[in-house]
């Protein structure tokens, strides 16, 4: 049975199970399947992710939650074969924010915004094909960013009352850096419109 099958099976028995994969990580960072009892790889866990299997990984001998880093290996790996899917400036950009007061609210705008990207996945998908695998109209993407931009701000404003945290980590904010913030939005934007004019022309 090839890794692929496995993957598959493993899937349907955790799914009917209803319960997550457990994986486990020996010290000599081989990865364990204990629900096909047998080893796997990163790129087995990849296929998991792929075909929509929940798993969670445990440090084999302090059965400490490693899921996180994991799953970072695996981007990780996928970047390093050259499918890269994280921007320079993106990059730069998440860095930065490490430390920085709004930094509590940057994992929820991320989740966020691939959840809203996963819904519109198909629309996208469609456009694609009607326009023969060409590269989407830039109008598309500043629609989705503005409309991502919009349901952050409001998820915000629901998390906490006027003059809460959210309204007072803005008000800390100084003038500056918000100009700096929109300066850096700006520039991402024109990052994206020429990566895709380079797809144009391809």
């Amino acid at each position: 049975m090839s890794e692929a099958d496995e993957t598959v099976k493993s899937a349907k028995k955790s799914k009917a199970a209803g319960e997550a994969v457990v994986i486990k990580k020996y010290a000599n960072r081989r990865l364990y399947n204990t629900s096909t009892s047998s080893y796997v790889t990163l790129d087995y866990l990849a296929e998991m992710v792929k075909n929509g299997q929940d798993f969670v990984v445990y440090d084999a001998k302090t059965n400490d939650d490693i899921t996180h880093s994991v799953l970072t290996q695996i981007i990780f790996e996928e970047e390093n074969k050259g499918q890269n899917l994280l921007p320079i400036q993106f990059l730069r950009q998440l860095i930065k924010f490490y430390g920085d007061n709004l930094q509590a609210f940057v994992p929820s705008y991320l989740e966020m915004s691939m959840d809203a990207f996963s819904n519109n996945q198909e629309k996208m998908r469609a456009r694609m094909r009607e326009t023969f695998g060409a590269a989407p109209g830039y109008q598309m993407f500043e629609e989705m960013a503005r409309s991502n931009m919009a349901l952050f701000d409001q998820a915000m404003k629901m998390f906490t009352p006027i003059g809460g945290f959210y309204q007072q980590a803005r008000a800390a904010t100084a003038p500056s850096a918000d100009e700096n913030e929109i300066h850096q939005l700006r520039e991402e934007l024109a990052e994206l419109k020429r990566q895709l004019a380079k797809l144009d022309k391809s």
